[in-house]
């Protein structure tokens, strides 16, 4: 597979490029749904390809092919160069690419069991069990569960020597009941509303403990139904982990990737609230804020070895103690904002121009927990788990809807609440942060489906966090 990506690195600087990287990619995937007890899919799928890159002058060329022999490797390096050209025909600033080192390396995800080996009835009859245990809990109308995974090898060269073999496994699932009633549907998930992943194998999905945690969740799905709606007003609001994954990924995430603070990516809910001249001085937050982009942690979703650059992964410190202080980067935008590249580029499958992605984009933990913060807590709302959200495309002003919620008075959990809601404006909200839980309590969660690009390139980024109290955060938002 060096072979293949060499030839078309090759093609690439014959036909004029000044620089050609090239990935080879062989991808698997199988995903698994069950409702109500019954198998509604088993799906399998392989995809194989050479995509290369070439650079001229100021422009890219991109092009792709599945034909994996040396003439079609070699010919797509060379329409990437005539691609190139012809942008080039409309030239930018010449483009620069910040130093890492040419690399030979190997890389696999750890992992215990593989996935894809573990046989086929004992995946669906866990799920299906689930579905079951949820579905005997009156009032619940559907129950629906899916495994999902991941298995994709790289090879990676470029131009300037890099030789880089990469094995990535990924492993995840969730489920969800749904209640109906009268006049109201309620749904309940588990782990998390997308599910949750991370880079490993069927290890991960016996930690989670799926049957344990069924009829707990269908209980809450059938309650949430006569359950007092989520008071209107100003109060201290707690989140549960896995939401403030999702709020982290929102407003920091995408507004610290540098391709949209350069404006590079503007078209699919792009651009970014940060000036570039801020970094080092702009307030996101308060003290207790400190965010971190770290493609090293093991079993985090956004894990690796190396990017789709070459760049190895590493971790970058993005807010210290509430000051914005680093980005998310590649080597060219890294060179233009006067940084080291960060080694966060990657290309959804051979197919697609790598771009900027999230890695682990996580909140470092503080010295608390969530009994402790309940417990000092006089008048404020507990929400978990992702139902919907909206922000607009400088990652400024949001709203999020939550699964449950439940009333905190004086230090003790209250009544549960139903459609929960809290909205806010991003440097304000990370500024009333005050409490944090601990270690024990931070949680490497996955988000598989991280829209960017056109075409649309879905990511798979990891948001470490543990549940964390705001002071003084508007809840209750309807319309």
């Amino acid at each position: 597979m060096f072979d293949l990506a060499t030839a078309a690195v090759e093609g690439a600087l014959a036909a004029g490029a000044t620089y050609a990287d090239a990935r080879v990619v062989f991808s698997k995937e199988e995903g698994i749904e069950v409702l109500n007890g019954n198998t509604e899919s088993v799906d399998r799928t392989e995809a194989a390809g050479v995509g290369v890159r070439a650079l001229i002058g100021s422009s890219w060329g991109f092009f792709a092919t599945p034909d994996l022999t040396d003439a079609a490797a070699r010919r797509a390096g060379e329409v990437a160069a005539e691609i190139a050209r012809a942008s080039a025909a409309v030239p930018g600033p010449p483009v620069e690419f910040a130093d890492v080192e040419v690399a030979t390396a190997e890389y696999t995800t750890p992992h215990v069991e593989d996935p894809f080996a573990v046989p086929l009835s004992e995946k669906v009859d866990m799920l299906i069990g689930v579905t079951n245990t949820m579905g005997a809990v009156d009032g619940i109308a559907l129950a629906r569960a899916d495994l999902r995974f991941f298995d994709t090898l790289k090879w990676f060269v470029s131009s300037q020597g890099h030789r880089i073999h990469q094995h990535i496994v990924e492993s995840g699932g969730g489920y969800d009941a749904t209640a109906v009633g009268e006049s109201e549907t309620q749904r309940r998930s588990y782990p998390q509303s997308f599910g949750q992943y991370h880079t490993g194998g069927y290890e991960t999905i016996r930690a989670w403990d799926f049957p344990g945690n069924a009829q707990r969740i269908a209980e809450e799905a059938a309650a949430l139904l006569t359950a007092d709606p989520c008071p209107d007003g100003e109060k201290q609001l707690i989140l549960e982990g896995s939401q403030l994954a999702l709020q982290i990924h929102e407003s920091v995430g995408h507004a610290i990737e540098l391709d949209r603070i350069l404006g590079w990516e503007a078209a699919f809910a792009g651009t970014s609230h940060l000036e570039l001249e801020k970094l080092g001085t702009h307030r996101y937050g308060s003290d207790l804020m400190n965010i971190t982009a770290d493609a090293t942690l093991p079993g985090a979703l956004g894990s690796f070895g190396f990017d789709d650059e070459g760049t190895p992964a590493q971790r970058v410190d993005i807010v210290t103690e509430g000051t914005w202080v680093g980005v998310l980067s590649g080597r060219d935008s890294a060179a233009i904002a006067g940084l080291p590249p960060g080694g966060m580029v990657r290309g959804d499958g051979y197919s697609r121009l790598p771009m900027v992605r999230m890695t682990n984009v996580g909140l470092l933990p503080g010295d608390s927990s969530l009994d402790e913060i309940i417990a000092e807590t006089e008048d404020g709302i507990l929400m978990s788990t992702n139902r919907s959200w909206s922000i607009d495309d400088k990652r400024l002003n949001f709203q999020f809807g939550c699964e449950i919620g439940w009333e905190i008075k004086n230090g003790k959990k209250g009544r549960m609440l139903r459609n929960p809601t809290y909205t806010g404006i991003t440097p304000q909200f990370w500024g009333t942060m005050d409490r944090l839980a601990g270690p024990s309590e931070w949680v490497h969660w996955g988000t598989p489906n991280c829209g960017k690009g056109q075409p649309m390139q879905v990511g798979h980024t990891g948001h470490s966090a543990s549940p964390a109290r705001f002071a003084a955060v508007r809840v209750g938002v309807s319309g």
